[in-house]
């Protein structure tokens, strides 16, 4: 009996189906989508961040004049942080200035870096934080990426800097029940998430795509109608 090959990603728990193994998936189908999924909304999320950029102001009035007892900073510091520019080629930071998270930016230049490197293909027309996130998005490029040995770190990377993102916009994927029962373990936990390809059961933890529970349901239905009979 094989051994079953888990997700390179810490942060996920399955393990890789046998058609993910064939084509030398380091991540699951599942992890693919989800990078997928997050590249394609930071461009959104950046457009919030855009406009959050103000810290907002409260204090004494005096003649219409705020009072502060400090001079305020020129704009949010974690907003600034994750809109901050970042370098092409790795920095050395020697006097320990750089703090905070790293920007969008950061995070996501390197693993552009590595993959233009490796394949020789052109890179993104700017680093801007959304051209280099929806050059990721690529089917090509994250397809690639995908079947690397580091397509584990990459995913867990961009899991961390979704929840740093998110936690600062307040914007978050909307997920939904779905009234069917898991065609695994028939618990009525089925959650869909927003712009996600697949429905994830909560207690059994499967995942299906919406043809899946499609035809599972037309297969219970089959199945109480012969037994009507």
């Amino acid at each position: 009996m094989t051994t079953p090959t888990p997700c390179a990603a810490a942060t996920c728990s399955r393990t890789l189906r046998d058609t993910e193994t064939a084509t030398a998936q380091a991540v699951c189908t599942p992890c693919v989508d989800v990078i997928g999924v997050w590249l394609r909304e930071l461009p959104l999320q950046i457009t919030v961040l855009e406009g959050s950029r103000q810290r907002e102001t409260t204090g004494a009035s005096a003649g219409g004049r705020t009072a502060h007892r400090t001079a305020p900073l020129p704009g949010r510091a974690d907003v600034l942080n994750l809109l901050g520019p970042a370098a092409w080629t790795d920095v050395q930071d020697e006097h320990g200035d750089q703090h905070g998270p790293l920007p969008i930016a950061g995070v996501l230049i390197p693993w552009v870096r590595l993959i233009t490197e490796e394949r020789r293909w052109n890179p993104p027309p700017s680093l801007a934080p959304e051209d280099l996130a929806l050059w990721l998005a690529q089917p090509r490029p994250l397809t690639w990426a995908a079947r690397r040995p580091w397509a584990g770190d990459m995913r867990d990377e961009l899991h961390q800097l979704m929840r740093t993102v998110r936690s600062t916009t307040s914007l978050r994927p909307r997920r939904r029940a779905v009234p069917q029962p898991c065609p695994r373990c028939d618990s009525l936990t089925l959650v869909a998430t927003d712009h996600q390809l697949y429905t994830e059961c909560g207690t059994c933890g499967s995942m299906y795509t919406r043809e899946e529970l499609a035809l599972a349901a037309r297969i219970t239905a089959a199945t109480l109608d012969a037994g009507a009979l």
